[in-house]
Protein backbone atom coordinates (compact mmCIF):
# COMPACT_ATOMS: atom_id res chain seq x y z
CA UNK A 1 0.00 0.00 0.00
CA UNK A 2 1.44 3.45 -1.14
CA UNK A 3 2.18 5.75 1.84
CA UNK A 4 -0.20 9.00 2.27
CA UNK A 5 2.39 12.34 2.09
CA UNK A 6 0.38 15.50 2.33
CA UNK A 7 2.15 18.51 1.27
CA UNK A 8 -0.13 21.44 1.95
CA UNK A 9 -4.00 22.46 1.59
CA UNK A 10 -4.61 22.03 -2.10
CA UNK A 11 -8.32 23.63 -1.28
CA UNK A 12 -10.17 25.24 1.07
CA UNK A 13 -14.10 25.39 0.43
CA UNK A 14 -15.85 28.26 3.16
CA UNK A 15 -19.62 29.23 3.08
CA UNK A 16 -20.91 32.63 3.28
CA UNK A 17 -24.01 33.97 3.04
CA UNK A 18 -23.18 36.47 0.67
CA UNK A 19 -21.13 35.87 -2.43
CA UNK A 20 -20.08 39.19 -3.81
CA UNK A 21 -19.43 40.62 -0.15
CA UNK A 22 -17.41 37.36 0.12
CA UNK A 23 -15.85 37.74 -3.26
CA UNK A 24 -15.25 41.67 -2.31
CA UNK A 25 -13.36 40.54 1.22
CA UNK A 26 -10.75 37.98 -0.76
CA UNK A 27 -10.70 39.25 -3.85
CA UNK A 28 -10.39 43.30 -3.38
CA UNK A 29 -9.19 43.58 0.28
CA UNK A 30 -6.80 40.34 0.21
CA UNK A 31 -5.93 40.69 -2.79
CA UNK A 32 -6.35 37.16 -3.78
CA UNK A 33 -6.06 36.36 -7.30
CA UNK A 34 -9.86 35.81 -8.56
CA UNK A 35 -9.58 32.42 -10.77
CA UNK A 36 -13.02 31.53 -11.97
CA UNK A 37 -17.09 31.44 -10.71
CA UNK A 38 -18.87 28.24 -11.00
CA UNK A 39 -22.80 30.01 -11.23
CA UNK A 40 -24.95 29.82 -9.51
CA UNK A 41 -23.32 29.97 -6.17
CA UNK A 42 -19.12 29.65 -6.12
CA UNK A 43 -16.35 31.65 -6.58
CA UNK A 44 -12.72 30.46 -6.55
CA UNK A 45 -9.67 32.20 -5.46
CA UNK A 46 -5.55 31.10 -5.64
CA UNK A 47 -3.41 32.15 -2.07
CA UNK A 48 0.12 30.67 -3.18
CA UNK A 49 -0.74 27.11 -3.68
CA UNK A 50 -3.71 26.64 -1.97
CA UNK A 51 -7.63 26.77 -4.17
CA UNK A 52 -9.79 28.68 -2.44
CA UNK A 53 -13.73 27.95 -2.96
CA UNK A 54 -15.71 30.37 -1.92
CA UNK A 55 -19.92 28.46 -1.48
CA UNK A 56 -22.98 30.54 -1.30
CA UNK A 57 -25.71 29.13 1.11
CA UNK A 58 -28.45 31.10 1.75
CA UNK A 59 -28.59 32.70 5.47
CA UNK A 60 -25.85 30.69 6.72
CA UNK A 61 -23.10 32.12 8.19
CA UNK A 62 -19.34 29.89 7.91
CA UNK A 63 -17.58 28.42 10.71
CA UNK A 64 -14.02 27.61 8.79
CA UNK A 65 -11.24 29.46 9.54
CA UNK A 66 -7.95 29.64 7.64
CA UNK A 67 -4.68 30.98 8.57
CA UNK A 68 -3.09 33.03 5.95
CA UNK A 69 0.64 33.73 5.72
CA UNK A 70 1.92 37.31 5.84
CA UNK A 71 5.20 38.87 5.63
CA UNK A 72 4.14 41.30 8.94
CA UNK A 73 1.08 40.96 10.72
CA UNK A 74 0.91 44.33 12.33
CA UNK A 75 1.28 46.04 8.73
CA UNK A 76 -1.67 43.70 6.74
CA UNK A 77 -3.68 44.74 10.28
CA UNK A 78 -3.34 48.14 9.15
CA UNK A 79 -3.87 47.63 5.87
CA UNK A 80 -6.95 45.96 6.25
CA UNK A 81 -8.04 48.38 9.38
CA UNK A 82 -8.08 51.30 6.58
CA UNK A 83 -10.14 49.21 4.64
CA UNK A 84 -12.96 49.43 7.19
CA UNK A 85 -12.40 45.97 8.19
CA UNK A 86 -12.82 45.21 12.21
CA UNK A 87 -11.10 42.77 14.01
CA UNK A 88 -11.51 40.42 16.60
CA UNK A 89 -8.05 39.58 17.64
CA UNK A 90 -5.45 42.74 16.83
CA UNK A 91 -1.91 41.76 16.16
CA UNK A 92 -0.02 39.64 19.08
CA UNK A 93 2.66 37.50 19.78
CA UNK A 94 1.14 34.06 20.14
CA UNK A 95 4.79 32.06 20.65
CA UNK A 96 8.20 31.03 19.22
CA UNK A 97 9.57 28.78 16.48
CA UNK A 98 12.99 28.30 16.21
CA UNK A 99 13.74 31.61 17.95
CA UNK A 100 11.36 33.81 15.62
CA UNK A 101 8.03 35.54 16.95
CA UNK A 102 5.09 33.86 15.62
CA UNK A 103 2.58 36.72 15.04
CA UNK A 104 -1.82 36.46 15.10
CA UNK A 105 -4.30 38.66 14.21
CA UNK A 106 -8.06 37.34 13.23
CA UNK A 107 -11.12 39.29 11.32
CA UNK A 108 -13.85 38.29 10.00
CA UNK A 109 -15.11 37.87 6.64
CA UNK A 110 -18.52 39.28 5.38
CA UNK A 111 -20.09 36.12 6.07
CA UNK A 112 -18.86 35.75 9.69
CA UNK A 113 -15.62 33.15 8.95
CA UNK A 114 -12.75 33.69 10.93
CA UNK A 115 -9.71 35.23 8.81
CA UNK A 116 -6.15 34.48 10.89
CA UNK A 117 -3.28 36.35 9.50
CA UNK A 118 -0.16 35.07 10.55
CA UNK A 119 3.74 35.10 10.68
CA UNK A 120 6.71 34.39 11.90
Amino acid sequence: MASLAVKGVAQAAITVSDLEAAKRFYGEALGLAHLFDAPPGLAFYQCGATRLMLSAVAGEEGGTILYYAVEDVAAAHDALAAQGIAFAEPPRVVGQVEGRDVWLAVCRDPSGNAVGLISG
